[in-house]
């Protein structure tokens, strides 16, 4: 049997490679509102997450998908806060807000996560 090895695989054109008969996940993050600022835990296609208000972060896609219309997996661990949604999305970024049981905005001490399945651009 013979094992293959590499670090990156890319389509004869340079691009990412199309992944056939699966559908993995094509971006991943773990973050927390770090004294108001947004901190990153964790991630994959993330370059940057962007503090865009109170309880408010733009989540910036390394590498875009191909249109907006994707599934967004997401998720809050806090037990005073009321929710977490997604409140807007392009094909390079999407937002993630967090909103107390009173219904406004807030920077939390819990942790976000998401999960983008779709096609990549």
């Amino acid at each position: 049997m013979s094992t293959l090895k590499a670090d990156t695989i890319q389509s004869t054109g340079g691009a990412a490679a199309t992944l056939t008969g699966q559908v993995a996940a094509k971006m991943w993050v773990g973050w927390y509102f770090n004294s108001g600022t947004p901190e990153v835990n964790g991630s994959f296609n993330i370059s940057s997450i962007t503090d865009v208000g109170t309880g408010d972060a733009d989540h910036n896609l390394t590498n875009a998908m191909s249109n907006k219309h994707v599934s967004i997996t997401q998720g809050y661990n806090h037990a005073t806060t009321g929710n977490c949604v997604v409140d807007r999305s392009a094909a390079s970024r999407f937002g993630q807000r967090l909103f107390n049981n009173s219904g406004n905005a807030e920077d939390g001490g819990g942790g976000f996560n998401a999960t983008i399945h779709g096609d990549l651009a």
